[in-house]
């Protein structure tokens, strides 16, 4: 693949190793391209100004300011950013903080780098992706009280970024019936799609 295909990728993290790190993984990748890095919140907004990366790895503790502040700051820009937190907290609300801020994926420093890779080519798709062992804490502060168990666990599905035939497999139920179940997520949450669902059922549980 030409330079021009690849995925252009723009790390921020505060770690230089952990940049080596990541460099190494994607430049060994031959769909993709390190395009730049940053070691805090402000250079990775003015390298993501410049460098106009396809998507952005961003850790949520940077030596200047909160990763979280430096993905508004960037979507407030540029509403378009693909952006992924790779990042060493897996609590619920950090993901839930993320989520609301713009991120399109969540990653955890401890997965593994095929995970870091899979992610990052389903978020320049456009795709939105939770790892299960993530989504899975997540939805049982996702949801809403007007929601049913059955539809929690749908909405878990969902968040891991599922399709419907995946997710009637996985809970053992009929595709029609995982459509039906979406529908009414969506209306009890007043979502224009399945992506908005996640979005509003975890902003409706963030403090």
């Amino acid at each position: 693949m030409t330079n021009a295909n690849c995925i252009r990728i723009l790390s921020v993290d505060g770690h230089p190793l952990f940049r080596e790190g990541v460099a190494a993984v994607i430049n060994s990748q031959s769909d993709m391209t390190l395009t730049g890095t940053a070691s805090d919140g402000s250079e990775g907004i003015e390298a993501f100004r410049v460098l106009r990366p396809d998507v952005i790895l961003i850790d949520l503790r940077l030596p200047d300011r909160s990763g979280l502040d430096v993905i508004i700051a960037i979507r407030s820009e540029f509403p378009d950013a693909r952006v992924i937190v790779l990042t060493a907290f897996d609590g619920d609300i950090h993901v839930q903080r993320a989520l609301k801020a713009g991120a399109r994926g969540y990653l955890l420093k401890s997965m593994p780098a095929r995970q870091m890779v899979d992610m990052i080519r389903q978020v320049h798709a456009g795709k939105r992706c939770v790892p299960t062992e993530i989504a899975a804490g997540l939805a049982e502060h996702l949801g809403d009280p007007a929601l049913s168990r059955r539809e929690l666990e749908v909405l878990q599905q969902v968040a891991a970024g599922r399709r419907n035939r995946d997710i009637a497999s996985r809970l053992f139920i009929v595709e029609e019936t995982v459509k039906v179940h979406i529908k009414h997520i969506r209306d009890k949450l007043g979502a224009s799609d399945r992506t908005r669902a996640v979005t509003i059922a975890a902003r409706k549980r963030t403090p």
